[in-house]
């Protein structure tokens, strides 16, 4: 079992940071490579043409094995989980009707392209809601489940709501979709790195991550796989790299119809990137030496005393068969607190969360200690109106 690994990162004693999901503290090693990388084009003699390929690959090999896909060139490096999702939705034909469902409250970068592909090719684009269901009653899986039908040409959801932690089958949902024929992506952003994840065995359609939260990593990079649907399609974009023998640079002028491999179509123009490639790659480097699912054990057991405790004097939270450790959503029923009292003790504190639609939500990781679960319920305790 893992032991606090607060000492990685530059997290003060009085900060009480449970909020990775809003953007991950940096590690003082993806710090150091990305000060290391900045250097580089200080000497431009140095950068030979072996590095604009050397990175890229190193890092799609890291998260091939974080994801456990077989292999790596079904990664692709992107700016952005947009930028993901508009490459998938770029190679997607519907017929007249066709149905892509997505999640109420999805965060909205799964949400726009869809909407635009609905718009602009006659499909319907439906909203799938809790049904107005207590926390503790909701299953999102079910559903889901409801509304997958002949019909169905997409599923767009995420492996856990970002808003509350609430937990999907994705196997499940997976088996679904194919007895029908519909695609299945998931943006993985805010499970992928702290909660397990086997491409082989769910086989989507693609998996589409931002770096900068459970991956650890700075901002403006991710990562994404695409599955065996998207062989042959076409990229969002037309650059260089991407295309077949771009590493014979005295032949570049040679234009090739062809690209790279697989996945290696739809990685972003510049994906080279001399500072955030190294640092996203140390950042996963990292992940991989932990074990995700000993990030997700190391969570469990810090947050099971106190979730159990704010449940008693009235908080409601989620089963914990339907949520993952990492994440959680806190509903506080006004009739018990009070909770603008409770904004203000949190900032007097120096305890960091986010206010996502009618949750509080709790994000941990293994920087965070018993202190910083100790000092957000005693905010809670103290911002309490009424006995339950």
């Amino acid at each position: 079992m893992l032991t606090c690994q607060k000492s990685l990162f530059e997290l003060p004693d009085e900060v009480h940071y449970l909020n990775g999901a809003y953007m991950s503290p940096q590690l003082k090693s993806v710090t150091e490579a990305g000060l290391s990388a900045l250097t580089r084009k200080a000497k431009p003699y140095e950068v030979f043409p072996s590095h604009f390929f050397e990175g890229p690959a190193q890092l799609k090999k890291q998260f091939a094995q974080l994801i456990h896909a077989e292999d790596y060139r079904r990664i692709a490096v992107i700016p952005s989980v947009s930028y993901g999702i508009a490459t998938v939705a770029a190679n997607i034909r519907l017929e007249p009707g066709a149905e892509i469902l997505v999640l109420d409250e999805q965060f909205p970068s799964n949400y726009y392209s869809w909407k635009r592909l609905a718009d602009e090719q006659g499909g319907v684009l439906r909203v799938i809601g809790a049904n107005g269901l207590e926390p503790s009653h909701r299953n999102l899986t079910d559903q889901l489940l409801e509304h997958i039908h002949e019909g169905t040409s997409v599923l767009a959801i995420s492996h856990n709501h970002w808003a509350d932690g609430h937990l999907l089958d994705l196997q499940v949902l997976r088996e679904a979709t194919r007895k029908v024929g519909a695609l299945m992506i998931i943006d993985g952003t805010q499970s992928v790195g702290a909660l397990p994840f086997d491409v082989t065995a769910l086989d989507p359609d693609a998996l589409i991550c931002a770096g900068y939260k459970w991956l650890m990593g700075p901002y403006s990079i991710g990562v994404a796989y695409y599955g065996s649907f998207f062989d042959g399609g076409k990229p969002i974009e037309e650059n260089w790299l991407n295309r077949k023998d771009s590493e014979n640079f005295q032949g570049l002028v040679n234009y090739k119809d062809a690209y790279q491999p697989l996945a290696g179509r739809y990685s972003m123009g510049e994906q080279s990137n001399f500072v955030l490639t190294p640092m996203l790659s140390a950042a996963i480097e990292q992940l991989l030496e932990w074990g995700v699912d000993n990030i997700q054990g190391y969570c469990r057991e810090l947050t099971k005393a106190p979730l159990q405790y704010l449940q008693e004097i009235g908080v409601q939270v989620a089963d914990p068969s339907r949520r993952p450790a990492h994440l959680v959503g806190l509903h506080l029923p006004e009739r018990y607190f009070d909770r603008e009292r409770l904004k203000t003790l949190l900032q007097e504190r120096r305890v960091y969360v986010s206010w996502r639609g009618e949750a509080i939500r709790i994000s941990t990781h293994l920087y965070n200690t018993p202190e910083d679960w100790e000092t957000l319920v005693t905010c809670v305790e103290q911002a309490t109106k009424a006995k339950v």
